[in-house]
């Protein structure tokens, strides 16, 4: 079991950064791949960045590319992710959340924190 706590949300402009930081409570937190979803009002959750147990792989959605980038330090338990170039519709609560496959599948990932507001001004 783990779970999972988000911050880093903010009110930021257009073209601005964050880094958002998730950290984990768990003593297999190593073994989990990680994810960063978000859902805008109105709208279904979707992928966003998603990174395996090592490090060595990572996965992004093709509107971030480039732009943000998801780590992990496994000493602190803790999966980050930078997110550079905003754009105001990027606006969204955004969700870490932890699962045993590499997956960009929001169903197949099994635990959930409880999000943090992203919002860009334009």
């Amino acid at each position: 079991q783990v779970q999972l706590v988000e911050s880093g949300g903010g009110l930021v402009q257009a073209g601005g950064s964050l880094r958002l930081s998730c950290a984990a409570s768990g003593r297999t937190f190593s073994t989990y791949a990680m994810g960063w979803f978000r859902q805008a009002p109105g709208k279904e959750r979707e992928f966003v960045a998603a990174i395996n147990w090592s490090g060595g792989s990572t996965d992004y959605a093709d509107s971030v590319k480039g732009r943000f980038t998801i780590s992990r330090d496994t000493a602190k338990n803790t999966v980050y992710l930078q997110m550079n170039s905003l754009k105001p519709e990027e606006t969204a609560v955004y969700y870490c959340a932890a699962s045993s496959l590499f997956s960009r599948v929001t169903w197949q990932y099994g635990h959930w924190g409880q999000g943090t507001q992203v919002t860009v001004s334009s």
